[in-house]
């Protein structure tokens, strides 16, 4: 098999994108593990993860690395959330926010075996429950289905530091289903204008329909 490496904690192996596990033997959602060179890394589908389908269409620009505060909105069952995890290492931390009582559930038990991904069982838009627990973060992740996600991302931002990166995952029918996708996500990126730049914007579609994956840095001024 050949390994390459990607970015900083993230490789290709045949072609197939992987992290190297943080909690050896363990799995989160089945995806296969596999063993070279004395270490363990994890598959991860980009039809299961909107952060592995951007990266597989090219995403240029990755600033979730070892060390990294990662604030994660939308966390869900901790699919993606724990491949953050296995690329910020035991030096850097996910706080994970999640609304979904089943899906807090499920993600509670992944957090008990990786030690950097701390649960937040919280409406996205309530920071002040969570912002003294958080503090400043480097990156924000956010994959929400709402129809304010510009607005919650705008709350959240007050959590990263200036210069930060957002990597967002925007679901149009969410937002607006009478409106064409590309209108919804004009319209999105036009609202959060007044905070952020934007650095990417790459079409998920292959993987996640209705899906446009952007990265945002925070303005400085």
């Amino acid at each position: 098999m050949k390994l390459e490496k990607l970015f900083e904690g993230i490789y290709s192996i045949d072609g197939r994108l992987a992290t190297a596990n943080m909690v050896k033997g363990s799995t989160v959602y089945g995806e296969e593990l596999i063993e070279l060179d004395g270490r363990e890394y994890r598959l991860w589908n980009p039809y299961r993860s909107k952060l592995s389908a951007a990266l597989m269409k090219g995403l240029k620009r990755m600033d979730i690395r070892g060390g990294s505060e990662v604030l994660y909105l939308g966390a869900s069952t901790g699919t993606t959330s724990s491949h953050v995890s296995d690329i910020v290492g035991e030096k850097g931390n996910v706080f994970c926010v999640e609304i979904s009582e089943r899906s807090m559930r499920d993600l509670l038990k992944v957090c008990d075996i990786r030690k950097n991904m701390f649960p937040i069982f919280e409406d996205a838009r309530n920071i002040g429950a969570y912002r003294e627990d958080v503090g400043t973060v480097d990156v924000i992740y956010q994959d929400v289905a709402a129809r304010d996600q510009d607005l919650i991302l705008l709350r959240n931002a007050a959590l990263l530091k200036k210069g930060g990166t957002a990597y967002v995952a925007i679901k149009s029918q969410s937002i607006d289903i009478s409106k064409r996708p590309s209108e919804v996500f004009a319209g999105f990126l036009r609202n959060v204008s007044v905070a952020f730049e934007i650095l990417e914007r790459i079409d998920i579609g292959t993987y996640d329909k209705h899906h446009l994956f952007v990265v945002l840095k925070k303005k400085i001024d």
